[in-house]
Parts: C-alpha cells; structure tokens; sequence
C-alpha cells in the first residue's frame, strides 16, 4: 500500500477515503495568530497480513504486523507582504513483527527511528500577480516530491528490510505500509501555481538503496484547464551508486525518460480521463511505458457507485524509477499481491484493470478490484501471468480513526517449478490484511 505523499507537482490529486485521512493527516495546532501558524503532527498506523502462499522460495504462508507512527512539527510564517515561509520536522519509527512479508522483503525483527521531514520553503503570496497567488513555491530539504500522478516519481520507496542483500538494504521495517517516503535531498521550484499554464524544476537525491541512491533532475510543463490538464514530464538520471545498483538502476546515469501525460474529465459530467505515454532513452536500448484510463461515477444511483477501466504496458526493462502509490489502491502499484509480493513489478506486463466502488454511508466506503497481468517477453523472464480479485473497506469511525480490511485472491498462471514464483503450487492464494490509521 504505503501511505502517500502530500506534495505534487503538475497534476490534480484524488484520493480514497484512507489515503486522504492518512496524507492529510489532523494536526493539533500549538499556536496560531495572523500571520504564523505552529502545529503538531502525529499519526500511527498498524496492519495485520497473513498470506497463505510465499514467493520467495519457502513452503506454508506468512504472517506479519506492521506498524509506525510518524510525529513532527509543522508551521508557516507571513513575511509582511513579502509571501510566506513554511517548513516541518519529524520523526518517523517503524517496526515489522512475524514470519516478514511473503516475498521475504523482511523478517520480522525490523525496528528503527529516523527523520523523515526536514525541509524550508517560501511561497510569494501576491508578489507576482502574473504568476496568479503564489506563483513561486520554492522548497529544499528533506521532503516528498511527486510528479503528476506519480506515474514515474512519486515518492523515495520502498521500503526493503532484513531479507535482500543479506540485510543491506534495510530501512526499518514497515514494507507493505511503506514507512518511509520522504527523499534525502531535494530542491523544487515551481511556477504558476495549479491553472493555467505552469511548471517546475526539481533535483532529487536518494538515500535508499534499494534505489541505488539515485540522484536525478527534472522537470514539468503543464496547462491546466475546467477540462482537465495536459502536461510534459522530463527526467535526466544524474547518478546512482553502483555498489547497490542492479543491472537496470545503472543505466540510470545519463538516462532520459520523457512523457506526455493527461488527466480530467474533458468536459463530460461524472467522467474522469487519464492517460500517459512515456519513454526511455538509455544506453542499452529505448523503453517505452504507458497507460490509458477511463471512470465513471453514477451519481444518481443509490451509494453513487464509480466503474473505472485501465490498461498499462511496460515494456521488457522499462525501469519504474520512482513509482509509486499514488491516488488508491491500484496507482502504481497494481494488485495488493502482485505488486507488493508476487509481481510484475512494473516492467514486462500488461496489465488490465477494472474498479468499482461505492459509498453507502458518508463514512464508509466499499471497492472491488481486479487485474489480469501477462508478461509481455517470457524468454528469459519468468512467467508471472496472473489474475487477482482484491475486495476491500474503508471505514472512517471518526476524525482519528480509519480502519481498512482487505481481502485479496491471486491465481498464477504458473508456480516456481514451471517458471512462475509461486510455492508451491499455482493454486489460488488467500491473503487477507487489516490495517488501522490513527490520524491526530
């Protein structure tokens, strides 16, 4: 799942009912007067999993607890006319218990505090009416950063514990709830706030290594309408370091990924488009990626049910970069087994994809999901062609309180003795979660 990012670049944002609780998380303010603002910060949030299948080799299933709690301080100040400066701090604990994750990601006996958010900004307010209210937001620091829909950048994850590399790539537990978001380092500046015609430019440095410590640039140029936006993306690869590097991480250095992206509901009531179109250009050969999709809300129906359709396809070594969850279940990472377990993992798929959701209560909301996966190339890949149903809740008993149960079902094409990753057997899969946010 991991919990998303509150900060975006050239693009709307929509989000499920826990997403939006958990990114916006309720802040108690400590001091407030006309022209600054104090708060403090804090949510937890703790999940129960249990997977019947592994895929990571081992027989028997898997069962885990996750948890963090995120706590820091936040506040803005009115520089006189002059715009205002913002920034926030916080610390960020996690922890795994159990057997570790089904794709041995982690085992159980994860634990770390660290920071997570430590950056400044400033915000011109009405400096520059051309550039419309604050037309000018530059941030530096420790922070999020996502780009669009975060299709290719959404946040500095995952978050690996004690199983790859012999340990060396852990980050302290919480895989599934992806603890830790936040890039390192980071410069942004963005002009012409959220309409019209606006953009940005950023650079980004990694400090995971499940990354490779990736350092990149980019940058944006949207134009944003009643219709919807339509946008460029580019993205240079600055370095990475080769010592936790794969074979895919190091073709980053000197890389160019470009898209075209596009998102709203182009003038049709109740419809929501989305579609982006992207390519590499790298040493060992161009890669290409994209998706296309289409929802539609019955508003005059009873619990205004929402049906979406999307297809994606990523080629054989398209590299997801930094991918990841974006606005719900199923953006980017598709299928709560699949993407978090089993894959693909956003390279050498196809992917269809058809979601339904509904609200019967203010408060509550129910969703299906289902997502038919074929690997594009099998030569010397494995074979990861799949289908999964992923059923789910999400219930807000207050302010401070969001519980979410989810029930996934994963059938494989194939198990580990016939090319897939299944053990043992490509017999359906029952994994089941529950996860709790507690948002203050």
């Amino acid at each position: 799942m991991r919990y998303p990012s509150t900060l975006f670049l050239g693009g709307m944002l929509a989000c499920s009912l826990t997403l939006c609780a958990i990114s916006q998380a309720l802040a108690y303010e400590l001091y407030s007067d006309d022209s600054r603002h104090l708060n403090a910060d804090m949510i937890a949030v703790f999940g129960m999993f249990n997977s019947r299948k592994n895929y990571d080799g081992t027989s028997g299933g898997s069962t885990w607890r996750e948890g963090l709690i995120k706590y820091g301080l936040s506040g803005d100040q009115s520089l006189a006319g002059n715009g205002t400066a913002y920034g926030a701090f916080a610390l960020l604990s996690s922890a795994t218990w159990g057997d570790g994750d089904p794709a041995g990601n982690t085992l159980g006996t994860e634990r770390t505090t660290k920071i997570e958010d430590a950056y400044l900004g400033w915000r011109s307010g009405d400096l520059f009416p051309a550039l419309g209210e604050d037309g000018v937001d530059i941030s530096g620091g420790r922070q999020v950063v996502k780009v669009g829909r975060g299709f290719l950048i959404n946040d500095d994850g995952p978050n690996l514990g004690k199983g790859p590399a012999s340990g060396t790539l852990n980050r302290g537990g919480g895989f599934y709830l992806g603890a830790r978001h936040a890039f390192d380092r980071t410069a942004v500046l963005r002009l012409g706030g959220q309409d019209g015609l606006h953009g940005s430019v950023l650079w980004l440095k990694s400090d995971n290594r499940a990354q490779a410590e990736t350092e990149l640039a980019a940058g944006t140029l949207d134009y944003t309408a009643a219709a919807g936006t339509l946008g460029l993306t580019w993205v240079h690869g600055m370095g990475v370091t080769d010592q936790w590097a794969n074979d895919l991480q190091k073709q980053r250095d000197g890389m160019n990924t470009y898209s075209l992206h596009g998102e709203g509901n182009a003038g049709v009531k109740n419809a929501s488009f989305a579609f982006e179109y992207a390519w590499q250009d790298k040493d060992a050969g161009p890669e290409k990626a994209w998706y296309g999709e289409a929802s539609y809300t019955f508003a005059d129906v009873i619990w205004a049910p929402k049906l979406t359709y999307r297809y994606t396809r990523y080629s054989q070594k398209w590299d997801p970069l930094f991918t990841g969850l974006s606005t719900g279940y199923g953006t980017w990472f598709q299928g709560e087994v699949a993407s978090n377990y089993a894959g693909p993992f956003n390279s050498n798929t196809r992917v269809q994809h058809v979601g339904l959701k509904a609200t019967p209560l203010e408060n509550l909301t129910l969703g299906a999901l289902y997502f038919d996966f074929e690997t594009v190339r099998k030569s010397n890949a494995l074979n990861l062609d799949a289908r999964e149903l992923d059923v789910y809740a999400e219930w807000a008993v207050n302010p401070h309180l969001i519980i979410t149960p989810l029930i996934g079902l994963y059938k494989p094409k194939q198990d580990s003795t016939t090319g897939g990753n299944q053990a043992v057997g490509n017999g359906t899969n029952l994994y089941s979660q529950v996860t709790v946010a507690v948002p203050f």
